[in-house]
């Protein structure tokens, strides 16, 4: 039976096209049918590949390559989600810090996949539904976060946030993320969140700059609901799920998020604690403290 692979990078970086290859020819060599997207299979020019539609591209793949940074893992994972495919990220970009392996990794993790050496995790998501009067229902999903933010630079956002079902509180702020474990390392940390370990089952909702005397971060239950209501009489609002859907709300809107029905399934090739993660991605100070004696 032919194994399926479908392979996803970025086509605007040279770099990337060239590993692209390269993992390509490699599965290939192994019996692998490699898919690539139609509209990038022009840019990439990989010989031997299948294009095939954005929609179901991951269908009945026995894996999805990530070839990029945390962008590329993410529009990856928008083709690997529904399909159930397993993802994995090989960073060639940045910080990376979805990904599973480093470019100085590329062949020993492409061996990994052909030897069906590699265990799958299943990262908790969000799915999102936006109503507002005399609107289309917008419904989304995101494995990093949700947030609701202003539509306008120079005026305060008024939103109201209920956690299941009760009211929490009213902010003045710049908006709200509501983030899972997999991205408290992401929007939610910049703005102010707490690290929150993979494994942990919860959700998180971080304020952004609101001006508001209980404004700190919150930690929930995985199976609490938000629900983030745009003040009517307030300003223009915007809906962005993983920094790449973007909704325009209008005053009134009602946001409920909660809990994904489906979770995104990453690879890992080997065993590695997340504080080691931490520390290399975030370059954390863990040699020459005080304590250290000579």
């Amino acid at each position: 039976m032919t194994r399926t692979a479908l392979l996803v990078t970025h086509t605007g970086r040279r770099r990337s096209t060239e590993h692209a290859r390269t993992v390509a020819a490699d599965l290939i060599q192994a019996g692998f049918e490699v898919r690539v997207v139609a509209e990038e299979a022009d840019d990439l020019e990989l010989p031997g590949v299948t294009p095939v539609s954005l929609l179901g591209a991951a269908e009945g793949a026995e894996i999805v390559f990530a070839l990029g940074g945390d962008g590329t893992f993410l529009r990856a994972a928008d083709l690997a989600r529904p399909a159930k495919a397993p993802l994995l990220g090989i960073n060639l970009g940045k910080v990376g810090f979805l990904a599973e392996a480093e470019i100085d990794d590329l062949d020993v993790a492409v061996r990994d996949i052909v030897d069906r050496n590699y265990t799958v995790d299943e990262r908790l998501t969000l799915d999102v539904r936006a109503e507002f009067e005399g609107g289309p229902v917008i419904e989304s999903w995101a494995l990093n976060e949700v947030s609701v933010e202003k539509g306008e630079r120079a005026q305060m956002l008024e939103l109201l946030v209920d956690v299941d079902g009760r009211p929490l509180s009213r902010y003045g702020c710049d908006g709200v993320v509501c983030a899972t474990p997999t991205g408290s390392t992401a929007y939610a940390f910049s703005a102010g969140g707490p690290v929150v370990w993979p494994e942990v089952e919860a959700l998180l909702l971080v304020p952004i700059s609101a001006h508001a005397l209980f404004s700190r971060p919150i930690v929930t239950a995985p199976t609490s609901t938000f629900t983030i209501t745009v003040d009517p009489f307030t300003t223009l609002a915007v809906l962005c799920c993983d920094g790449r859907r973007v909704y325009d709300l209008p005053p009134g809107a009602r946001v409920t998020v909660q809990r994904g029905a489906l979770p995104v399934r990453v690879v890992r090739l080997r065993a590695r604690h997340f504080t080691d993660r931490l520390v290399a991605k975030f370059g954390l100070p863990v040699h020459g403290w005080r304590g250290n004696r000579r």
